[in-house]
């Protein structure tokens, strides 16, 4: 962020608005391989010129590493038992469509009584797209990168969709927040910390019942806004 905008005379801006996660286009493009919903080449990459494929990751990491990934990032209960029936079928032959790897987790796994409308690999492809892509910590370093380029009076707003990302957003505009941090003992402060943003949002925006009327997508969707001290 902070080179491209550097390369063209920019050192400062007066507003950033982060709307993170994969857009309805590339869910919708069946190739890129982010959906379920449309069978197509197990991709997932957001910059498919560059990286390792989902079906390529799929193949080569243990099964340690597909628990770790799909319960960290997809917050899947049953994550340990996805990456064992993965590793079983890979054996016999690879992983290669977006339609094979849902109905392997669909197989594997209970279907949510809670919620059942929510696909059984809602939760695993969730968390293979961000293990492809770095997505969390592209987020952190996008958040840092924004907050350093703002004007005094300066806006950061972000559009999160999920909660890792929202977890992630929430604690860094605290950090940023944050003033003196020395210990309530001390008589004067000597750390000498400055809040660099004051919170626009305490509590995230979320879509109202026109808006979701309108555009089902947006019902996991908060909004969290900061400005420049």
């Amino acid at each position: 962020m902070k080179p491209s905008l550097a390369a063209i005379g920019i050192d400062a801006v007066d507003g950033v608005f982060l709307d993170i996660g994969v857009s309805s286009p590339q869910i919708d493009d069946s190739e890129r391989g982010f959906s379920f919903r449309f069978d197509g080449p197990l991709d997932m990459r957001m910059d498919t010129s560059a990286g390792e494929t989902a079906a390529e990751w799929l193949m080569r990491a243990d099964a340690d590493e597909i628990a770790r990934v799909i319960a960290d990032f997809g917050e899947e209960r049953f994550a340990r038992r996805i990456a064992g029936a993965i590793v079983a079928q890979r054996k016999i032959a690879p992983l290669a469509t977006t339609g094979e790897l849902a109905r392997l987790v669909e197989g594997a796994v209970p279907k949510n009584r809670r919620d059942s409308a929510q696909h059984p690999a809602t939760r695993t492809f969730q968390a293979i797209r961000i293990q492809i892509n770095h997505e969390l910590d592209e987020l952190r370093e996008a958040l840092d990168a924004a907050a350093s380029l703002l004007s005094p009076e300066g806006r950061l707003a972000v559009i999160s969709f999920h909660s890792l990302e929202d977890r992630i957003v929430k604690k860094k505009l605290q950090e940023l927040a944050q003033g003196c941090i020395c210990p309530p003992e001390f008589p004067v402060c000597v750390c000498g910390r400055k809040p660099k943003v004051k919170l626009i949002t305490r509590k995230p925006i979320v879509s109202g019942e026109e808006e979701l009327a309108e555009n089902p997508r947006a019902r996991s969707a908060k909004l969290r806004v900061a400005e420049k001290c």
